[in-house]
């Protein structure tokens, strides 16, 4: 692995998909400069060839080793969403578990959709750090995908054998496709 995101352009269900997935394992899937470029690389290729884009999330959250060019990346992603958005592009953001720190305060949930799997962790200061900085304990299940779905910050949860059609079908819907039954594989 040579960086904590991977890009790929495919078809889910016959229909053109752009996929920028982050891999926990490089860094703790940390957000820095390269991150940022290949999501805005993503995002430009969207645009262009007018394809839905799916981010899935799982993050530490932005990579402190590289200071203030790791924390640009919030706004740099935030601005490219912005012109995927103006464009008419739709943007489905998957957050899976953890999905933490200045990637959930930018692109994670930024989406025309935002989708979470069950249990995850989805916050901007996870509960160690919470707890090493004010000295208390979060109540239980405060930062899990159900709390965020309950607040509004969610529009659903799926397992991930779901994802798929759940994709699939807000995609049809967004863009005005007839609904077309999906597969239960």
């Amino acid at each position: 692995m040579k960086e904590a995101i991977r890009i790929a352009v495919g078809k889910s269900k016959g229909k053109d998909l752009v996929i920028a997935c982050m891999d926990f394992n490089f860094i703790g899937g940390s957000m820095g400069s390269v991150v940022g470029e290949k999501i805005s690389r993503a995002i430009d290729y969207s645009i262009k060839n007018k394809i839905p884009l799916l981010i899935i999330s799982k993050s530490g959250g932005a990579r402190m080793m590289e200071s203030a060019t790791s924390l640009m990346q919030m706004a740099k992603t935030s601005a490219k969403l912005y012109e995927l958005s103006d464009a008419k592009v739709p943007y489905v953001s998957l957050c899976t578990h953890p999905t933490t720190g200045g990637v959930t305060a930018s692109y994670a949930m930024l989406g025309d959709i935002n989708i979470a799997e069950p249990s995850s962790l989805i916050a901007f200061a996870g509960p160690r750090v919470v707890k090493d900085t004010t000295g208390k304990e979060l109540p239980k299940g405060f930062q899990t995908s159900e709390f965020q779905l309950e607040k509004g910050f969610l529009d659903f949860i799926a397992h991930r054998k779901e994802l798929k059609s759940k994709v699939n079908l807000y995609l049809d819907l967004i863009q005005n496709n007839s609904v077309r039954e999906f597969d239960k594989t």
